[in-house]
């Protein structure tokens, strides 16, 4: 056991020091998963594979190109405008510490600036974008491993019974990851697009400034599993009220409020089905550990990373037990189902 947890200790800083290299293949891997159905489409209209890859990447870069234009002029715009921001809420922090002495609560600027900081909050806001604008501009390496994955893909499944020692080996288990991956970043993906649209067009109708930037920051942190969203919230929120007053932030948190509980607790659940297979608790837990490991991008990968974790270990008789630890309660109350029976 302690071998065991003091190789995993090695592997976890391994990752740790090699995530610049990590990070760009499994954003690759997980894109390539999402593009294999037009992919797949695409060849059965008859085009041939290297074609269809070509209009696929094609297609792709433009789509990053355009959103790393849009991202990164809003980027601009917001920190050029970002000081007025920032003197703004100085002001109506000030505002409430008046308003507390006016009713006996007697708070310093600075016990109030120490609890909340406008300043902090918004350069934490315009470090964030900048992140995602990095990211976005910097799709050489990924794009390039998503077309060598794309290219390999068709003949990995022979590697596969190779390395097995069989040609007619089964290769369930690898089509299952591949399936719940599949299934999961696709309609993650569908969702994301609501939350971002229904964002942009809500921010828009507001007034609020940059509403397609709060769209694309909605539509990215809603693959994070639990607080995506309210983080894709503060900010905008904040905008709206030094913009715009306390009615439009109260406007624009009702409509977050009202699109993530929609999406997430509707819409969601419908599509999905029986859901991903994973408790509440081990994908909170999974989010920050793949967050702590592999920073932002760990976070938008968590549930895909854990879920593939938690098909490998179901594959093995010997790992059985820890699969379902991670999976859900249902899926618990079927396996004392199936012993029972048994």
């Amino acid at each position: 056991m302690l071998i065991n947890l003091a190789a995993l200790v090695v592997i976890v800083a391994g990752i740790m020091a090699a995530k610049s290299l990590i990070i760009p293949l499994l954003l690759a891997v997980f894109l390539a998963v999402i593009c294999a159905p037009p992919l797949y489409w695409l060849r059965t209209k008859g085009i041939p594979p290297f074609l269809s890859i070509i209009i696929l990447v094609a297609g792709l870069i433009v789509l990053e190109t355009g959103v790393a234009t849009l991202v990164g002029s809003s980027i601009t715009d917001f920190s050029k405008s970002l000081p007025l921001y920032q003197s703004r809420l100085q002001t109506m922090l000030a505002g409430v510490i008046a308003w507390l002495g006016t009713h006996g609560i007697k708070v310093t600027d600075q016990t109030l600036v120490d609890q909340f900081d406008p300043g902090k909050i918004m350069n934490m806001v315009a470090n964030t974008l900048n992140t995602m604008g990095g990211l976005l501009t910097n799709t050489f390496m990924i794009t390039l491993t998503f077309v060598f994955i794309l290219f390999e893909a068709a003949g990995f499944p022979d590697k596969l019974r190779a390395m097995a020692g069989k040609r007619d080996a089964d290769l369930e288990e690898y089509a299952e990851i591949t399936k719940g991956v599949n299934r999961y970043m696709v309609l993650k993906t569908m969702t994301s697009l609501m939350t971002g649209v229904l964002v942009t067009v809500a921010l828009k109708i507001i007034g609020v400034d940059f509403a397609v930037m709060w769209g694309l920051v909605a539509f990215f942190l809603n693959f994070i599993p639990t607080i995506g969203s309210i983080i894709a919230a503060v900010p905008a929120v904040l905008l709206a009220l030094v913009q715009i007053g306390t009615g439009a932030a109260a406007a624009t948190a009702a409509c977050y409020l009202v699109i993530n509980m929609v999406i997430g607790n509707i819409v969601e659940p419908k599509i999905m089905g029986s859901g991903i297979g994973l408790s509440p608790l081990v994908i909170f837990v999974s989010m920050a550990f793949w967050g702590w490991v592999l920073g932002p991008v760990g976070m938008l990968l968590s549930v895909p990373l854990t879920m593939t974790l938690k098909i490998i270990l179901a594959g093995n008789e010997n790992t059985r037990r820890l699969a379902l630890l991670l999976g859900s309660n249902n899926e618990a109350r079927a396996a004392l189902r199936e012993q029972s029976r048994a």
